[in-house]
């Protein structure tokens, strides 16, 4: 499948990772277009959409409802070519799916990769509503030779000195998983143009880069697509020119929603002494947490948390420990363990994109 956009001559831009503990402008400049969501929201079983992390690679695309269209075009038996009220005149259903960036964590890395600066925020769980993927595909017709489902946004930029739309591609088996959706709503409203509106795919238990927003052609191909952000990012490469294996499902984590009150420059949290809830979510994309621990003295103890069941598949969890907080410093820790016996590590575990970061979240507490 060829990009048919122009290309440009090459930008100056340094991707390189850096030991620079200094954030660059470049690095701020996509932190202040995207936003994560403030972990005190984790006390929320559905995240609000305000609330909700945001990823955009390029411009928000500026997308009249009435005049879109979507297109399902390739190894097909019969092309479609449909409009927002034609999908959602279809059957629909709405599920809670936990979305988490890639990317997250990727602060925390050193040396540090250079793209958007997420620390822990980069996570969200929303109520979509939409067309199950499979219902429109097999309304088309899988044909027999196609091997994967390629998906292409609307947004478009510069990237890896050329222009790129933003495309991702399933196997067709993947594509036709039951819980893939075409969502047209969010959180029981119109989905904002922010979050893809007004039409996005939802790829539950994968990582956000698979559900591509702004969805504007579907293509059924007989070969792996290799677009920039299936080969030239979302990788786990470790070493210059390694290709590394691709970033799909999302890892085993746990995140505690941060206790007390926070100082405002260090976000320090100031908790008083005595009993203490600690609570928090964790979630291990299609995969089961089967147990929650936390450590109250920097990872000396661990003890359980209780665990509560999610609400649906690839949805989070909520878990609680209480806590006999006593006077002075101390570092919260909180680690997840899923059904596969995947236990999150203490450590960043370093790939040049800086994605899959899954190593425990720090809480540094003053106990007054």
């Amino acid at each position: 499948m060829k990009n048919r956009l122009p290309v440009f001559a090459p930008l100056e831009t340094d991707r390189t990772p850096t030991e620079d503990p200094d954030f660059s402008i470049e690095e701020l400049q996509l932190a202040s277009r995207n936003r994560g969501m403030p972990l005190e929201a984790l006390r929320y079983d559905v995240t609000p959409t305000g609330l909700h992390y945001l990823l955009t690679h390029f411009d928000i695309p500026a997308v009249r409802a009435k005049r879109f269209r979507l297109e399902l075009r390739g190894l097909v038996g019969r092309e479609l070519t449909l409009g927002l009220a034609d999908l959602m005149a279809r059957p629909s259903v709405t599920r809670r799916v936990t979305m988490e960036c890639a990317g997250n964590g990727r602060a925390g890395m050193r040396p540090r990769p250079r793209s958007q600066p997420w620390l822990l925020e980069a996570i969200g769980t929303a109520e979509w509503t939409g067309t199950p993927l499979r219902a429109l595909l097999e309304e088309a017709g899988v044909g027999a030779g196609a091997l994967e489902a390629v998906f292409t946004g609307l947004d478009a930029g510069m990237e890896a000195d050329e222009v790129q739309r933003y495309q991702r591609s399933l196997a067709v088996a993947d594509a036709l998983d039951e819980g893939v959706l075409l969502a047209w709503a969010m959180n029981g409203e119109p989905l904002p143009p922010q979050h893809g509106g007004p039409l996005r795919l939802v790829v539950p238990g994968w990582y956000g880069m698979a559900s591509v927003k702004w969805l504007a052609r579907i293509e059924l191909a007989p070969r792996p697509f290799e677009g920039h952000y299936m080969v030239g990012t979302y990788r786990y490469a470790v070493g210059e020119g390694e290709l590394g294996e691709p970033v799909t499902r999302q890892r085993v984590r746990a995140l505690v929603a941060p206790p007390g009150m926070p100082d405002f420059y260090t976000r320090m949290r100031l908790v008083p002494a005595g009993p203490v809830l600690l609570e928090g979510r964790a979630w291990a994309g299609a995969r089961e947490v089967v147990r929650v621990e936390v450590s109250t003295d920097g990872g000396a103890t661990w003890a359980e948390a209780r665990l509560e069941p999610a609400a649906a598949a690839c949805c989070w969890q909520a878990w609680r420990f209480d806590w006999q907080a006593r006077p002075g410093r101390a570092t919260l820790m909180v680690r997840a363990t899923d059904d596969g016996g995947e236990r999150q590590p203490l450590e960043p575990v370093w790939n040049r994109h800086g994605m899959g970061n899954n190593a425990v979240q720090r809480v540094d507490v003053i106990v007054a």
